[in-house]
């Protein structure tokens, strides 16, 4: 009896991963592995039942829990017991090729006759694709069983025996090692805590990553050595004082640097100019958030320990302490620090008072600032706490009298850059924006397509802030650009449902009747023609009863039945998923991003996640946009052919662009785009100009299972057929075939390298942990890092 293995290393959630390997243990060692985690889901009872089978495996359909679980209940109990399981398990580890291939022969082969028939195989392949979270249809469904019988069923006798699926599956090369990987990650136990992995701490101190790291590491350096040497000038200017003095002058000349410093990492403008000159080659702007939240953790540690300074120097002013001889003054310690009584403070001697205040905004903003709270859908109160950094500034200067030196010049740029930014300096500039276009996309995603004056000029990949009163009338958000600079008159965003702000716009655009003095034009399938002898109610009824859909009728709802000719006209407007606008909306920016560097890399490798694809869809656009421009024809036969593109335009050699999404849906975000780049791309393969492909695509879908997962083994096998018979992705629809799981970063590399086009640098762009995950395999192959944010 063919039976399947255990979690022993690869990908599970469980305990499995808290030890070494078992196919490098002993049997011994193997033994006692399996049996403790066999009695962590069997718990005393000392067997496994199909429900518990079907929680460990974390199968979302019975069929393959039912199927796994009948291979290993050898005597038919209803229940797996450990002799069972190991006898089975062994089988897998220590088998032939052969004999793990007959096991999931065996789970095909549902009746057990010897044979997969076409109806074994259409309901593998339908439950393959439900657990991958698939929807291919039914018609897609027969078309991959019946390209595996092509290819499988030699004899052509409407089955496909061992032999056959043997020879079939020998074709692709490793299968077998998959198979027994696979297997090996069956058993997961549902909870349990996971030791942490030991640290990559050293890897900090690697000369790699220094050479990665390098401007963010000076820069680091010097700033820590500024805020050494401005305390240690505190110090020795006060060095006549009490111990507590001291300390609060330490601590306050470095909140007058650093209070100074935030401001100048978010001057957006003055950042974005900046990365046109030489400075970018030598400061790291694009750490300027990394720095901003590092100078806001130590003006809110300085700030402590200066309020504790002026807490113990009162105490010794009103000589509280017994300890104390050389008392000052009769006050007491609150009078010290809660009045004007000590007479300290420039401004009618309210230092003290100021300094209160300054600390409960501080908290207010620094607790409001974490986390937790920017990224669980509460944006908006980060917004708007953050604005009371003008409170904070007020305040900062009424409390440290030279506070004010330190802040004019950053101030002034400050003032400008608000007033250049205001709507009356913008809509001089730039004139009055529209959203033109709205598409309500899959997933949760509204593109809108909004006007922008000649003025408004931005680069691949950056980002703009936009207000839409009709929303919020004051909520400003960022937003990458998604389309190119070289599509005039407007610019595209890719919008994610993922806060309020952002729910509550696609709330209001699927719900918006473009007919409501919006509309640039009224589709021909809105008007309803009228027929002579009928009343406006009757012509509605009637036309209410039946919906054409793909030349098909199904029964109207009683809700549509009972609308005017007019009500159901709207209702219909208010379902498309592309609305044509005109609503006011405020733009601000746009600002650069380490995007901006792709045109000067020789080898640029773009990894978006999710919609993290946006920047890497403006800079797919802006090269084929270029190469576009580079075509010529010839004046006597009108022969088109393309040209070289100047190193002035761009150094880019080749582009690897990797998109990775859980949702399929998630791709046809940008399906017509990808439809056009492998258009161009084909096109330029054909010319004769000599010049080869620059851009290479690969689509991973994560939620769908491998080739390392038996119940994606039969779906996988079937695409690739499919795929090379027609050269179409059923996923996407694209010539791209889309990849199941996640990329194996370090192969992706390695491949990317062998081709030697030149220095290779990676753009990410999706989410903070799998952005770590490839910033440490860029390390290992020496490539360059740049991560966008905001």
């Amino acid at each position: 009896m063919r039976t399947k293995v255990d979690g022993e290393n690869g990908h599970t959630s469980s305990p499995i991963r808290d030890s070494t390997s078992p196919d490098g243990m002993d049997d011994l060692r193997w033994y006692e592995w399996i049996t403790m985690h066999f009695k962590k889901i069997a718990g005393d009872k000392g067997h496994i039942t199909l429900k518990e089978f079907k929680e460990a495996l974390q199968i979302k359909k019975s069929f393959f829990a039912e199927r796994f679980f009948q291979m290993f209940d050898e005597n038919g109990s209803g229940s797996i017991e450990l002799i069972e399981l190991m006898t089975g398990l062994r089988t897998l580890r220590k088998g032939t090729p052969t004999e793990k291939l007959r096991f999931l022969f065996k789970v095909y082969d549902i009746d057990g006759s010897g044979f997969i028939d076409r109806d074994e195989l259409n309901t593998v392949l339908r439950t393959s694709m439900e657990e991958s979270s698939l929807a291919l249809g039914e018609e897609n469904i027969t078309k991959m069983t019946d390209v595996i019988f092509e290819a499988a069923d030699t004899d052509n006798n409407g089955e496909i025996s061992f032999e056959e699926l043997k020879m079939e599956l020998e074709k692709y090369p490793g299968v077998m090692a998959n198979l027994s990987i696979s297997a090996a990650s069956w058993l997961k136990v549902p909870s349990g805590n996971l030791k942490k992995k030991s640290s990559n701490s050293h890897r900090y101190f690697t000369a790699t990553y220094i050479r990665n790291n390098l401007k963010k590491i000076v820069f680091l350096i010097v700033y820590i050595l500024v805020n050494i040497a401005l305390g240690c000038y505190a110090a020795y200017n006060y060095r006549d004082s009490n111990g507590w003095y001291i300390l609060a002058r330490i601590n306050g000349m470095n909140l007058n640097f650093n209070g100074m410093f935030i401001l100048v990492l978010m001057l957006r403008k003055s950042l974005t100019y900046l990365r046109l000159t030489f400075l970018h080659r030598v400061l790291p702007i694009d750490q300027n958030i990394y720095f901003h939240k590092l100078c806001g953790a130590l003006i809110a540690f300085f700030s402590f320990f200066h309020t504790v300074g002026h807490i113990g120097n009162a105490i010794v002013v009103a000589g509280l302490d017994d300890n104390i001889v050389n008392a000052t003054s009769d006050l007491q310690a609150w009078e010290v620090l809660f009045t004007t009584k000590a007479g300290i403070g420039y401004v009618e001697a309210s230092a003290f008072i100021t300094g209160w205040i300054l600390d409960v905004v501080l908290v207010i903003m620094v607790i409001c600032s974490l986390p937790f709270v920017r990224r669980s859908g509460h944006f908006e109160v980060f917004y708007w706490t953050h604005t009371l950094y003008i409170a904070f500034w007020i305040l900062l200067i009424l409390h440290a009298p030279n506070f004010w030196k330190w802040f004019i010049a950053p101030g002034i740029l400050f003032i400008g850059e608000k007033f250049f930014r205001s709507k009356f300096v913008k809509r001089v500039r730039y004139g009055t924006n529209y959203i033109q276009e709205v598409t309500i996309l899959p997933s949760g995603v509204t593109r809108l397509v909004i006007s922008h004056g000649d003025k408004f000029r931005y680069k691949p990949g950056d980002y703009c802030f936009i207000q839409i009163p009709c929303i919020a009338q004051y909520e400003w958000h960022p937003f990458t650009i998604s389309s190119a600079p070289e599509m005039k008159g407007k610019f595209t965003l890719h919008i994610r449902s993922a806060g309020h702000w952002t729910k509550k716009l696609y709330e209001y655009f699927e719900q918006l009747d473009p007919g409501l003095g919006n509309t640039f034009e009224e589709e021909e399938d809105d008007v309803i023609p009228k027929r002579r002898g009928l009343s406006s109610r009757r012509r509605t009824r009637r036309r209410s009863l039946y919906k054409g859909i793909k030349g098909t009728f199904k029964r109207a709802s009683e809700k549509e039945e009972e609308m005017t000719v007019e009500e159901l006209k709207a209702e219909r407007r208010r379902r498309r998923k592309h609305k044509k606008v005109k609503i006011l909306c405020c733009i601000d920016g746009p600002y650069g991003t380490g995007c901006r560097e792709v045109f000067d890399t020789e080898h640029a490798v773009l990894v978006g996640a999710g919609i993290g694809v946006t920047p890497m869809a403006s800079i797919l656009q802006s090269v084929m946009y270029r190469y576009k421009a580079s075509k010529r024809q010839c004046p006597h036969c009108s022969h088109e052919f393309y040209g070289e593109i100047s190193e002035h335009s761009m150094k880019l050699k080749k582009v690897d662009f990797i998109w990775i999404n859980r949702d399929q849906k998630c791709f046809e975000w940008f399906t017509s785009m990808l439809t056009e780049l492998e258009l161009e791309q084909a096109e330029l393969d054909r010319s004769e100009s000599g010049l080869n492909r620059i851009i290479d695509m690969q689509f991973y879908m994560t939620s769908v299972k491998d080739l390392t997962d038996m119940k994606g083994i039969g779906l996988q096998l079937a695409m690739d057929l499919l795929h090379k018979k027609d050269n179409t992705d059923l996923i996407t629809g694209l010539h791209t075939r889309t990849q199941a799981g996640r990329p194996k970063w370090g192969k992706v590399f390695k491949g990317i390298a062998e081709q030697k086009k030149g220095k290779v640098k990676v753009f990410f762009c999706g989410a903070p942990a799998l952005g770590k995950i490839i910033k440490l395999e860029c390390e290992k192959i020496h490539f360059s890092f740049s991560k966008e944010n905001f």
